[in-house]
């Protein structure tokens, strides 16, 4: 630790001669000299006014520069000091920096500990937060009422309802489970972990509730797919903000119904809400699953007339609604205008390209995006990539290649998609789904290799049980793009391995595949009743159901973008 303080301290006295006002905007405090000497070099004696530099930390680089001037005015030894640079520690999700402040003091009181338990929360380590936990518990550590909505949070994060129990239990122990916040954040976490009887359970027997615990109990029944008793809560609550709105849009989105998404947008218009960003992003995806150009359009003129703040999300929500509704011309614009993207912007303007505007175009923004990371050689290098783009990922993942091969299937280029698809698998080492194999298959056929098209096909690997998610994945994109032969190819080889092996799961999961890509439902729910029939064991979680819900509600880089939605949704729930 001594180490790492003489380190900081060091980086804060380059940084303070570099940029003298960097650390204070306060007159007081001199900008050619220590933060210890006021404009009048007198000493500043109160320990608040010290202190009071940490009002002025906005990230993590300046807080290391005020601890190290609090190490040097000997202020960090006391546990008042330290609780407070470690908060702000916590604040910033550093999870590493927060551990080492706290086993730096000597004696940590129930304040410290919360904090690190925030910092687990908001970080991408919240399985650390049990651990943690009971590690202070066994310490003696007294937890209350501050202790347990971010641990709800972090069994929320990892989807684990065994430890939310646990915690509930504990809450309970402690006397503390009938704490407004922390039944807010029970709501919610077993809302999103599934268990919704326990979320109503805890609803029901509270004794005074807010707008938050309306937000998360409907918020749990829409994201479960129960839209009517979601749709009565929302009727009944006694007052709503636009989160209350926002939750019953995305939920009719998740449940393939863009209609009532957008029904619900304009009863928000009339009752004079304003809608905030993720209302936004969820209008444009509406508009986008229902090809509604002109309500996108209009959408889009809204935010240009009220001057709303453009950014990633926004922007990305308008490209790829653009692509989808066939003016990818437009979608361009939007895109070449921005100052910031990352990978999900990239693949919605190269899948937008690649598959409902010119291929050649789209392979031409592919190649600009990987040549930051090619060497005078052309030889792709990761590491440079890595280092180039942190933070704004510009290295393609699976998505970007399904658009590249599909943008050679559909210009005949078979060279050209050779050489990607070898480059996907050597290169960016992605191992290939159905989706690649399909392109490459129609590639083939297009060029008149039926032969090689057969083989790729036949050569595609099992895949694991549940499919639900990444069959209906690829079904949702390729669903839009016609290759040459289209369904017959594939049509043709399931059937015949399913003639020569019947036994064989593998081979009507390929066939379902053919007819999902195709948007065949009634072919889909054919081959599911044959299964039935013959005794095929049925898939777990990829019904018919299933695949037209996803296909339904696909949208560029979904895990990602859900990761974002619930993370924006559920800050909101606990700031309203």
């Amino acid at each position: 630790m001594a180490r790492i303080y003489i380190r900081e301290l060091f980086r804060f006295r380059t940084t303070i001669l570099s940029h003298p006002t960097i650390v204070s905007s306060t007159p007081n405090i001199s900008s050619s000299s220590s933060f210890c000497t006021s404009t009048g070099g007198r000493r500043i004696s109160s320990c608040n006014s010290r202190l009071a530099v940490l009002k002025s930390c906005r990230n993590m680089r300046h807080l290391s520069q005020i601890q190290a001037y609090l190490i040097i005015c000997g202020l960090f030894r006391r546990p008042f000091v330290a609780s407070k640079v470690l908060k702000l520690s916590a604040d910033f999700a550093d999870v590493d920096y927060t551990i080492l402040i706290f086993r730096s003091i000597d004696l940590p009181d129930t304040v410290c500990v919360n904090a690190v338990i925030k910092a687990y929360s908001v970080g991408s380590v919240a399985h650390q937060a049990p651990v943690f936990y009971f590690e202070m518990l066994r310490n003696g550590f007294l937890c209350n009422s501050f202790t347990f909505p971010p641990l709800f949070s972090c069994c929320r994060k990892m989807g684990c309802v065994e430890y939310g129990e646990k915690f509930h239990g504990q809450a309970i122990k402690n006397g503390v489970d009938s704490v407004l916040d922390v039944q807010n954040s029970m709501i919610h976490m077993y809302g999103c972990c599934g268990a919704i009887e326990c979320a109503e359970k805890v609803f029901g027997e509270m004794s005074v509730r807010d707008l938050v615990s309306w937000n998360s109990i409907t918020d749990a029944y829409a994201n479960l797919g129960h839209l009517d008793v979601a749709h009565r809560l929302f009727d009944v609550m006694p007052d709503r903000n636009v989160i209350s709105w926002n939750i019953m849009m995305g939920g009719y989105l998740k449940g393939g119904n863009p209609g009532c998404a957008l029904k619900l947008f304009r009863e928000m218009a009339k009752a004079g809400v304003r809608g905030g960003e993720t209302t936004i992003v969820s209008v444009l995806t509406a508009c986008r699953r229902s090809a509604r150009l002109k309500e996108g359009r209009s959408v889009h003129g809204v935010l240009i007339r009220t001057f709303f703040k453009s950014n990633l999300f926004l922007d990305t929500s308008l490209i790829d609604m653009y692509s989808k509704c066939a003016r990818v011309d437009i979608a361009r614009v939007i895109y070449d205008r921005m100052t910031k993207r990352n990978l999900v912007c990239w693949n919605a303007m190269i899948l937008g390209l690649c598959i409902h505007g010119n291929p050649e175009d789209g392979l031409k923004l592919f190649e600009e995006m990987v040549d930051g990371i090619q060497s005078e050689d052309g030889e792709i290098n990761l590491e440079k990539g890595i280092k180039r783009i942190e933070g704004q990922g510009l290295i393609p993942d699976e998505i970007t290649f399904i658009g590249v091969l599909c943008a050679c299937a559909r210009q005949g280029l078979l060279a050209e998609g050779r050489n990607y698809y070898s480059q996907m698998i050597d290169t960016f080492h992605i191992k290939p789904n159905f989706a690649h194999y399909w392109c490459m298959a129609n590639l083939f056929v297009g060029a008149g290799l039926v032969q090689e098209a057969e083989e790729i096909l036949r050569r595609m690997p099992e895949e694991g049980e549940d499919l639900s998610w990444e069959s209906s994945f690829w079904a949702g994109l390729l669903s839009s793009c016609r290759f040459q032969g289209e369904v017959f190819l594939g049509e043709k080889i399931a059937t015949y391995l399913i003639d020569s092996e019947p036994q064989n799961l593998s081979y009507y999961r390929l066939l379902l595949n053919v007819y999902a890509v195709a948007g065949r439902w009634e072919d889909v729910a054919r081959v599911k009743e044959m299964m039935k029939n013959r005794g095929i064991k049925q898939m777990p979680g990829c019904s018919l159901a299933d695949l037209k819900q996803i296909v339904h509600e696909f949208k560029l880089g979904e895990k990602w973008k859900e990761g974002v939605e619930v993370n924006t949704v559920t800050g909101e729930l606990l700031q309203s």
